[in-house]
């Protein structure tokens, strides 16, 4: 059975071809607050690098993610901390 992080990493290497995808766990973190569940995977951190977001804003880019990740928002997840940048970005010292 595929967890969230799991289901999450398919549609995002799907949608926008990444050169650096992290995703991490942070449920744990948010026990007790708004949209956590007693099993977890409600609350993502997720760093992702592509090509595809040149030309797009902060906004255009998470909004991105979101609208890939719908099913997922309709299915439990609540939350995602967003690192979105083109690879020129993650070069920058």
């Amino acid at each position: 059975m595929q967890t969230r992080s799991d289901r999450i990493a398919i549609v995002l290497n799907a949608a926008f071809a990444p050169s650096a995808l992290e995703i991490t766990d942070d449920s744990a973190r948010h026990a007790g607050h708004s949209g956590a569940r007693p099993g977890g995977e409600t609350h993502f951190s997720v760093r992702l690098v592509s090509p595809l977001f040149r030309g797009l804003s902060r906004v255009q880019r998470a909004r991105a993610v979101h609208e890939a990740l719908g099913p997922e928002f309709a299915g439990g997840l609540h939350a995602l901390s967003l690192t979105l940048q083109t690879p020129e970005e993650n070069s920058s010292p």
